[in-house]
């Protein structure tokens, strides 16, 4: 490729530290596209014959066709998929391959491939975000009045619904959505004929191949365009959210399946078992995203240290920048397809829930609300109060609702009968009708709210 300036080959260990060819062979299809329209650019603006680039057009479906049957080759001597692709052009039309690099630099050409999968990339996982969306939204509906236990430092804190907590994680990948699709916005443009790092001379016309590959617009300045590589940044930011997000309704899920809590049973399909220990049903699935979350933030660690002290423009440093996003994005793909699996699946124990939730003094900020609202006390006091009740209660091994009157009284005689309505479960998630709350009727509000969207982003 550069016989004309070195007299000697590379060293064996140069030439296989040099090669991306092992994992960018994963760009095939938008090298082979990005070439496509580049090479009608051409014959477009007269830069090469409108012959040339009928042949070239075909020679590059021929390649593809190949590479879709075949596979691509890992020669270590063509280095990349850009060298091996024109390489195989040449194979099939000769010579006349050579004109298709005519204004534009490896550097370009691998800056708008990339732009292209990483874009691909983020549709693959909103639409996956989406089904998992669907799941939670389906489960919460079923249990939209399942009263379960809400923690706060995982100590029993107030009643909630089990399916409000499954709608906070709808919320939560509501987020990871926007933050792709902001990804998404920013990076597509079209860095393709920046060439090497400051533009060319040959008359091309940029908005003509950003509009054939999609973009938005060309990217506006020549250094920035070969050397950007925020847009894989981005991804690899909003694919660490997401996978703690994945990460953490996972480490749920293996609390709720031990036996401790029992709160949830995991399908066969998402469960293994021991080698040596019959009974064992463990969350595997579950610990597995959860660890992929550890990987996916590396992953976008690696990028960020590559990155960081890299004067203008192209280093080889920038090789390294595919790796951490393939691995992040075939990981996060698996975490996503898991855990919708997982919710999809799962059989949620509400009796164990309800149980728990009722051994837990959760109603006693009711109680605390009660006294405020009913006999006037200041908040402070009336927290004070409650706080003698459950002291009381858990002295005598009774939840709060079960405290004769009379014990309640002798505590302050402010606290009348009308107070047992307050302190059941039932009572206290009904109750919580603020907006965004836990209260059955609003989840089926926020239930109701989610599916108009989704069916709004399916039309």
């Amino acid at each position: 490729m550069w016989g004309g300036r070195f007299a000697e080959g590379p060293a064996s260990v140069m030439r296989e530290i040099n090669a991306s060819i092992p994992f960018d062979k994963r760009l095939w299809q938008q090298d082979v596209a990005a070439s496509k329209a580049h090479v009608a650019m051409l014959g477009a603006t007269g830069i090469v014959s409108a012959a040339d680039a009928a042949t070239i057009s075909a020679g590059l479906d021929a390649v593809a066709a190949d590479y879709a049957a075949n596979g691509v080759a890992e020669d270590y001597a063509l280095e990349d998929i850009h060298m091996q692709t024109e390489a195989r052009l040449a194979d099939k039309i000769g010579p006349v391959a050579g004109r298709l690099h005519t204004a534009r630099s490896r550097n370009d050409q691998v800056a708008t491939d990339f732009r292209l999968w990483v874009r691909a990339a983020i549709d693959q996982v909103d639409a996956a975000l989406g089904a998992f969306q669907d799941a939670l939204i389906a489960r919460a509906a079923q249990h939209a009045d399942a009263v379960m236990p809400g923690f706060t430092h995982l100590q029993s804190a107030q009643p909630v619904t089990l399916g409000h907590h499954l709608m906070a994680y709808y919320e939560m990948i509501a987020r990871d959505r926007s933050r792709f699709a902001d990804a998404r916005v920013r990076g597509n443009q079209c860095p393709l004929g920046s060439a090497a790092l400051a533009g060319t001379g040959f008359p091309i016309n940029r908005a003509m191949t950003a509009t054939a590959l999609g973009f938005d617009a060309p990217t506006q300045n020549s250094l920035d365009g070969v050397s950007d590589r925020d847009f894989a940044l981005d991804y690899l930011m909003a694919a660490t959210q997401c996978s703690l997000h994945l990460s953490r309704l996972a480490e749920e899920f293996i609390l709720w399946a031990s036996q401790p809590f029992g709160f949830v049973s995991l399908s066969d399909q998402w469960s293994t078992g021991s080698s040596i220990m019959p009974q064992k049903r463990n969350p595997d699935a579950a610990e597995l995203v959860r660890g992929h979350s550890g990987r996916i933030a590396g992953c976008m660690t690696a990028l960020v240290m590559t990155m960081k002290g890299l004067p203008l423009a192209y280093s080889k440093d920038m090789q390294d920048d595919k790796p951490p996003v393939f691995e992040a994005h075939d990981l996060l793909a698996l975490s996503i397809a898991a855990m919708t699996g997982m919710v999809d699946s799962a059989t949620f124990r509400t009796d164990r829930m309800r149980a728990a939730a009722e051994a837990g003094f959760s109603t006693a900020t009711d109680l605390a609300d009660w006294l405020v609202r009913e006999a006037g006390l200041p908040f402070r006091e009336a927290h004070h109060v409650t706080g003698r009740a459950v002291k009381l209660a858990e002295e005598r091994g009774l939840p709060l609702d079960q405290v004769p009157i009379a014990d309640l009284q002798a505590i302050d005689s402010r606290i009348d009968v009308a107070v047992y309505k307050v302190l059941s479960v039932d009572a206290s998630v009904a109750s919580r009708t603020s907006l965004g709350g836990t209260a059955p009727a609003r989840v089926r509000a926020a239930i109701a709210d989610a599916r108009l969207r989704r069916e709004g982003e399916k039309a």
